[in-house]
């Protein structure tokens, strides 16, 4: 027994469209597609196929049904056969055909009124005197009683037994299986909700599935956003905050908005931008970005301005790559540097917002403004890493076309990045014409000094001394993220271990100082006695300056080393201003070490200090003693 739940999935995970081309050549048609009717012949199209309603209709011969039915009558397959082959393709198990699939279908019947009466309990929690707190948040962040109605707000109080009381008319193993309470060996179930503010997250048929919750004390060590997990009801990677609501208003707007999370959503609904979605807490899945394409074909993702937002946008980019079709493609709007559509609203209004929403990018500007940006490209090696990068994404695209059109504009962007015009006239006032030296060999010191130089940094381990003040000091990851990311494009040796910490600081609460505990193995472990900012008893914010100057010495020394390896590469071009560019990198190179060598010697030098004083102070305690 197959349950109407069951297949409502199945037919959410298709796009009929994509199903009926494969033996029917379609159309577009507005927000539909066209055709000969495939059951009868016909000169003019009267075949009409809607992903938006899930079915096809002939208004000549009164064909009509959904994904399932095709199948039937196009392919003259029986039904259980028509549902297992669209099953396979959808990554859905068909279920057995037995007892056992019934009480699952009636279950998973009574999880919905789980959910709709767990709903209920929260918004009349949030009413409650307990629910004071979470309504004087709602107040701060500016939303009025219509949106709080409306977007269903509840709250989860603090005590771990509490929903088992309000809900006491459903049995714990099904409160359990819906994600409420969670058990743990044999201990006494608890509520998963506690002290949150409570969002109920809906399926596309409006109905509750799971909830998110926001955490209220800012000191907490909790996570900030917890979500339900996955249920019988509920498969995140599988369904989009508000696609219920935004929907409808996107079939009449033409556009559809991805922001990060769902108080974005909320916050933009409150502006008059209503048609807006949200993940839930994961990167944008391959299935998410199928369900926005059936609304449009162009959804705008709208992430944070931070260095985490603009991550995850690249991730959402590169997912969709080998998903691009004709007409079908992503637009990314760049929001400004720390803010999110939230900030953006209050700080600058709707008209701002919508001017952004007005001109965003396309795929094809993000992902080459990303990787020419990734890194410093000033020597061949970096620019042909520049180009093998953009080649691999053009590989990921599946559609020959779509790939063909990409290779060509990124090669030629490549081009003229890598090889831009010269002048190639000579100017006065070169060496030999001022009786300057001309042959550009270093001199057997200078060679010497630079060898000394390059090989400095290394001995000291400033890069896991980096990593571990990292992980000591959280709050300093986003502040330099940036150049951190860019850094892991060129080391691979550290790279696992900065997106280790970019990645753990996404989930920290904002100004949470609590140290990250680094696996072991991801970085060696670093002579504390060398750097202060390991050091116990340092003042917190010495340790960050100091912290701040190692970053930026990690960050200069490939910069350097490059730069040095590319004015050699000039030599039998430009062998004058090749010398004089090398002796320039040169003594920036040795007082780069210079400032490494000076920083840690005097923090060394201060731990010595620091030990003789308490030896002096145990001495004269000890003198005192005897007196």
């Amino acid at each position: 027994m197959l349950s109407p739940q069951w297949l409502d999935e199945l037919r959410n995970r298709l796009t009929l469209s994509s199903v009926i081309m494969r033996t029917t050549k379609l159309q577009r048609a507005g927000r539909e597609w066209k055709a000969c009717c495939p059951f009868h012949d016909e000169k003019s199209p009267s075949f009409t196929v809607s992903d938006e309603k899930g079915f096809y209709h002939c208004f000549g011969c009164g064909a009509h049904g959904d994904v399932i039915r095709w199948m039937i009558d196009q392919r003259g397959l029986q039904f259980m056969d028509a549902v297992k082959e669209l099953a396979a393709e959808a990554g859905m198990e068909v279920p057995a055909p037995d007892p056992r699939a019934a009480k699952r279908a009636e279950q998973q019947a009574g999880l919905h009124d789980v959910m709709q009466a767990a709903q209920d309990w929260f918004v009349r929690t949030l009413q409650s005197n307990t629910g004071s707190g979470a309504r004087d948040y709602l107040k701060t962040r500016g939303f009025n009683e219509r949106t709080v109605e409306r977007f269903g707000f509840g709250y989860a109080p603090p005590d771990r037994q509490a929903m088992k009381a309000g809900l006491s008319q459903f049995e714990e193993p099904l409160l359990v299986e819906a994600g409420l309470r969670i058990t743990v060996d044999d201990k006494e179930p608890y509520d998963r909700f506690r002290s949150r503010l409570m969002l109920p997250i809906h399926d596309a048929r409006g109905r509750v599935i799971a909830f998110g919750g926001r955490i209220l004390e800012a000191d907490s060590k909790a996570p900030k956003y917890l979500n339900s997990p996955d249920t019988p009801l509920f498969d995140k990677g599988r369904t989009l905050y508000n696609l219920h609501r935004a929907g409808p208003v996107s079939r009449q707007s033409g556009r559809l908005v991805v922001v990060e999370g769902y108080m974005d959503v909320i916050a933009l609904a409150a502006a008059g931008i209503e048609d807006a979605v949200a993940p839930l807490g994961t990167a944008l899945t391959e299935n998410q970005i199928e369900l926005l394409w059936r609304l449009v074909e162009a959804p705008i993702l709208c992430f944070d301005g931070d260095a985490a937002g603009q991550r995850a946008a690249m991730r959402a980019v590169t997912r969709a790559l080998p998903l691009l079709r004709p007409a079908h493609t992503l637009r990314i709007v760049h929001m400004p540097a720390g803010l999110d559509p939230d900030d953006l609203l209050k700080q600058k209004g709707r008209g701002a917002m919508e001017a952004m929403l007005d001109a965003p990018h396309s795929l094809l500007d993000t992902l080459w403004q990303h990787e020419r940006d990734a890194q410093p490209l000033e020597t061949p090696e970096a620019k042909a890493g520049l180009k093998a990068r953009l080649l691999g994404h053009v590989e990921a695209i599946q559609h020959p076309d779509i790939a063909a059109l990409y290779k060509r504009e990124l090669l030629e962007r490549f081009s003229a990045f890598a090889f831009p015009r010269r002048d190639n006239t000579r100017q006065p006032g070169r060496p030999w014409q001022r009786g300057l030296p001309v042959n550009p060999t270093l001199s057997p010191d200078a060679a010497r000094r630079l060898k000394r130089a390059s090989g400095a940094g290394a001995k000291i381990g400033l890069s896991s001394a980096v990593v571990t003040g990292l992980a000591s000091f959280p709050d300093q990851i986003d502040r330099h993220a940036d150049v951190l990311s860019r850094f892991a494009a060129s080391d691979r040796n550290l790279a696992p271990a900065i997106d280790f910490l970019l990645e753990a600081a996404e989930t920290l609460e904002r100004g949470g100082e609590s140290p990250i505990c680094i696996p072991e193995g991801l970085v060696a472990p670093p002579d504390e006695t060398r750097f202060s900012f390991l050091r116990e008893g340092i003042d917190p914010q010495a340790a960050r300056d100091d912290l701040a100057e190692a970053v930026s010495l990690l960050v200069e020394r490939p910069a350097l080393e490059a730069a040095l390896l590319a004015a050699t590469a000039r030599f039998e071009s430009d062998p004058e201003g090749a010398f004089a560019e090398q002796q320039r990198l040169l003594k920036r190179k040795l007082d780069f070490e210079r400032r490494l060598g000076q920083m840690v010697s005097d923090r060394a030098a201060a731990a010595a200090r620091m030990d003789s004083d308490r030896q002096a102070g145990k001495t004269t305690g000890d003198v005192a003693d005897t007196d």
